[in-house]
């Protein structure tokens, strides 16, 4: 029997393919980054071509450096940054428009006129989430107000919609011959058109949008046979047959199956997730309320999430438009090269509040700047909003759960850095912890897909994987901690109201 899963994960800046073994290991990876195409402030797309071209690149340097074919492999697993939405023709394949990513934020008049009639939670008792322009639902209404003959072509069946789980499901089961188009709970949950108690998408929220449903996939499980690799040599006849958007997957690949678990995501933005179990928890304190993970035919696991926009995209920014460093590792050093960060606190609202907050109108800013304040104190302080922003969803999760959180377990690139794991667990006061696999993404897609296929027994031997690698303990002084979170709060609140009339 063949004991490996390779696990597809498209995400925001790049394009990976990592192969585990039964044990949980990755045996091989590979790893391509796409151009994220600016064309004006607010708008954030990238190119569906390039994502699947990239995808079949990575798949077959990842079999190559393996050592390993397609029949070395049980399952193939897809997650994917959740929101970025795909709009293409379903004859030929071809995108109408480039794919519009989560982080964009053109779509806020739509946001408004929606919200003129009902406001943010308009639907939200329905679909778990607020008005927003972080979700798909408003990224295809604007394809298809925008782009010349789109309403006119979707009316008449001749378009498809996907987040990017299926448009790359899509390709790989065949494409314009029969390919199949549907999307696990997960990522329908972050649309604003599925119903969470029903799993099914909503007639009347789609009339609203000006969305036909003759456009939208179906609704599957995360952990069941999909279809099968029709479209790349490599993969051919190899079962799809695990979906889960990315930072459900990553919870997944943590082995946090159960109501009261959490973890937290460091990536291009971060995610928590707290799991409620198979109840559906409305969420008093700004938190996200959305489907965790469905097994099969059994019943769904429902999450609490707080989103943060940007974080690991912030090392970017300083790395590709400011110039601060070359590789964004370098960040650490430079950050360690002053004791603090002078004074200086950085709100990365490039696309308004996510998490807890909710602010559309707020911006970027860098405040508390002096003659004094250098590369290193901006670089570090770059860090610590990260930190930052994370405490903030966790005090959210805390009044939502009216639990105390224990420990924090963390995955993702960035916590390969230690001074922003130690600070992070100094600003909660709990200990920090990662996992062996910190790619725990990956990880979940592979899990879901393997237990699809047999080729683990259930949740309590996907359990039996997870080791811990690295703790960090917290040792601020509460005085200073106090401090510092009244602080950052001060320069969170310096960056609302910006967006108005006159600043778009």
């Amino acid at each position: 029997m063949a004991e490996h899963v390779i696990a597809i994960d498209q995400g925001t800046t790049s394009t990976r393919a990592i192969v585990f073994d039964r044990a949980g290991r990755i045996v091989a990876n590979a790893q391509k980054e796409h151009r994220q195409i600016l064309p004006r402030p607010g708008w954030v797309e990238h190119d569906p071509e390039e994502i699947w071209l990239n995808v079949r690149e990575v798949v077959g340097l990842a079999l190559a450096r393996a050592g390993l074919t397609r029949h070395d492999l049980a399952a193939i697993g897809i997650t994917n940054q959740r929101e970025t939405a795909v709009v293409w023709d379903r004859r030929t394949g071809e995108p109408v428009y480039n794919a519009i990513v989560w982080q964009d934020t053109r779509t806020q008049p739509i946001v408004d006129r929606l919200a003129a009639d009902g406001g943010v939670d308009r639907f939200a008792d329905d679909v778990g989430l607020p008005l927003a322009t972080y979700f798909s639902g408003t990224k295809i209404a604007w394809i298809l107000e925008n782009v010349e003959g789109a309403r006119e072509r979707a009316e008449a069946g001749e378009l498809l919609f996907g987040t990017t789980d299926t448009w790359v499901l899509w390709n790989m089961t065949g494409g314009t011959r029969g390919g199949v188009h549907a999307t696990d709970v997960t990522n329908a949950s972050r649309t604003m058109f599925m119903d969470l108690r029903t799993l099914d998408w909503r007639d009347d929220i789609l009339d609203a949008f000006g969305v036909p449903r003759s456009m939208m996939p179906e609704i599957r499980s995360s952990s069941e046979v999909y279809g099968v690799a029709r479209s790349s040599s490599l993969l051919r006849e190899t079962p799809i047959s695990g979906i889960l958007g990315d930072q459900q997957a990553a919870t997944f690949g943590q082995t946090a199956f159960d109501a009261g678990e959490t973890k937290n995501t460091y990536g291009t933005g971060n995610f928590l997730i707290f799991q409620t179990g198979e109840d559906i928890v409305r969420s008093r304190n700004g938190l996200l309320t959305t489907v965790g993970y469905k097994l099969g035919d059994q019943p769904a696991h429902y999450a609490l999430e707080g989103s943060i926009a940007v974080t690991g995209s912030l090392v970017q920014w300083l790395r590709d438009q400011l110039g601060f460093f070359s590789r964004s590792e370098e960040i650490e050093q430079l950050a360690l090269g002053v004791p603090d960060s002078g004074g200086v606190f950085v709100v990365p609202a490039f696309s308004g509040l996510f998490a807890p907050y909710w602010r559309p109108d707020a911006r970027g800013a860098i405040v508390g700047l002096t003659r004094f304040s250098n590369k290193g104190h901006i670089a570090r302080a770059a860090l610590e909003a990260t930190a930052f922003q994370s405490s903030d969803v966790l005090q959210a999760v805390v009044a939502d759960a009216g639990v105390e959180l224990s420990e924090l377990r963390v995955d993702g690139g960035m916590t390969v850095n230690d001074a922003l794991m130690q600070f992070q667990a100094d600003i909660l006061g709990v200990p920090v912890v990662r996992p062996v696999v910190a790619e725990t993404t990956a990880l979940g897609a592979a899990y879901a897909a393997g237990l699809a296929v047999g080729l683990w027994s259930g949740l309590d031997e996907l359990r039996e994987n997870w080791r811990e690698d690295r703790r960090w303990e917290p040792s601020m002084d509460p005085e200073e901690r106090d401090r510092m979170l009244r602080l950052w709060h001060k320069a969170v609140h310096k960056s609302m109201d910006w967006v108005d009339a006159d600043v778009r």
